[in-house]
C-alpha cells in the first residue's frame, strides 16, 4: 500500500512539473524521500498498533470419549464426520452383566424389605427389639444405595454425544472391548456447540487491544469475503510465562516472544458454525487509536482476501 501511494504521489508530482504549476528544484528532488518517511512514522508504523492485523484460525473443542464402565461394544449407530446432537447414541455395550447385578440387588432389597416390615412389627411386642429394626433398616439402605450405583452403570452402558458435534476418525467396532480407563479413549468427539475463532497479534502491537473493538476477518475457506465481528477477550497467558509444578530446580531457557492470541466473534454466527476446524485466515482489529489508518488496513484486508482464491498459503 505504501508504494501505491507513494507511486500516486509521483503521478502528481510529475504533472505538477509538467504543467509548471511548481518548479524542478532541489527540494522538489528529494520531497518522494521526505514522502516515504512522512508515510512510514506517521502512519504505516502507527497502523500497527492501531489497527493491528494477524493471522487467524478456527478450532473446536475435542472431547475424548472414554466410557464409565467396560465391557464388550455391541453396536455402534454413528457414522465419522456425521453431525449429531447432544444426546445421541454413539455405541452401546452389553448391558447383561449390569442388567443381572441390578436385578440381584433388587431381589435383595426386595427380602430385607420384607424382613424390616416384619421386625417392625414384632417390636410392637414383648419378644420384638429394636436393634433388629435398626440392623435391617441400616441393610436396606445400604441397599439402595448400592442398587443407585449399579442403575448408574446400567445407564453408562449407552454412550451418548455430550454436545452438538461430530464424531471423527472413528475406528470402534463391533465385539471390541472397551475400558474405563482415562488414557484410553475410543474415539474423538468434535464439539460444535461453539467456535473458537483465534487471531495472533505480536505483543508490540497489542497494546491498545480491549474486549467490544470491531474486528473484520477473511478465510481462505471463504475467499473474497470479509467478515464483521467482535473481540470477544484477549488471552492473559501464552506458554513461554506458564510455570508448572515440578521437582527440578528452575533452569534457564530461551526467552521467545511469542504473540498474544485474542478470541473473537463473528457477526455471522451462522457462517461461524460452518467454518471447518483448523480454518485459517487473516484478521484486523481495530482500535480507538491511529483512526486515520483504519481505512488502509481494511483495503489491505480486502486485498489479502482477494489474492486467497489464488494463495494456498
Amino acid at each position: 500500500m505504501i508504494v501505491v501511494l507513494l507511486n500516486v504521489y509521483l503521478v502528481i508530482l510529475f504533472c505538477l512539473v509538467k504543467f509548471r504549476i511548481v518548479p524542478f528544484n532541489l527540494f522538489w528532488k528529494v520531497s518522494p524521500i521526505l514522502v516515504l518517511l512522512i508515510l512510514l512514522v506517521g502512519l504505516f508504523i502507527p497502523m500497527n498498533w492501531g489497527a493491528p492485523q494477524g493471522p487467524a484460525l478456527v478450532v473446536r473443542n475435542s472431547v475424548a470419549i472414554v466410557p464409565s464402565v467396560a465391557g464388550e461394544v455391541v453396536e455402534v449407530p454413528v457414522k465419522a464426520n456425521s453431525p449429531l446432537r447432544v444426546g445421541d447414541v454413539l455405541f452401546r455395550i452389553d448391558p447383561a452383566p449390569y442388567q443381572s447385578q441390578v436385578n440381584a440387588l433388587q431381589a435383595q432389597l426386595k427380602l430385607s424389605q420384607l424382613r424390616l416390615a416384619e421386625k417392625t412389627r414384632l417390636q410392637t411386642t414383648p419378644a420384638g427389639r429394636a436393634f433388629d429394626v435398626e440392623q435391617y433398616q441400616a441393610e436396606v439402605d445400604q441397599l439402595e444405595a448400592q442398587l443407585v450405583g449399579a442403575n448408574w452403570n446400567l445407564e453408562k452402558t449407552i454412550v451418548r454425544a455430550p454436545a452438538d458435534g461430530y464424531v471423527t476418525n472413528l475406528a470402534l467396532r463391533t465385539g471390541a472391548r472397551v475400558a474405563n480407563l482415562p488414557l484410553s479413549p475410543v474415539m474423538a468427539f468434535i464439539d460444535t456447540s461453539e467456535t473458537i475463532i483465534g487471531v495472533e497479534v505480536p505483543q508490540i502491537d497489542a497494546r491498545y487491544v480491549e474486549p467490544g473493538q470491531p474486528v473484520e476477518v477473511t478465510f481462505k475457506y471463504e475467499p473474497g469475503k470479509v467478515y464483521g465481528g467482535k473481540v470477544e477477550s484477549i488471552l492473559q497467558a501464552v506458554a513461554t510465562g506458564q510455570t508448572q509444578t515440578s521437582g527440578t530446580a528452575v533452569s534457564s531457557k530461551t526467552i521467545e516472544t511469542l504473540p498474544f492470541v485474542v478470541r473473537v466473534k463473528l457477526d455471522d454466527a451462522e457462517f461461524a458454525n460452518r467454518l471447518p476446524a483448523g480454518s485459517t485466515g487473516d484478521a484486523a482489529i481495530f482500535t480507538e487509536h491511529v483512526s486515520a489508518a483504519h481505512v488502509i488496513r481494511k483495503v489491505l484486508l480486502r486485498q489479502i482476501a482477494i489474492t486467497n482464491y489464488i494463495n494456498p498459503f
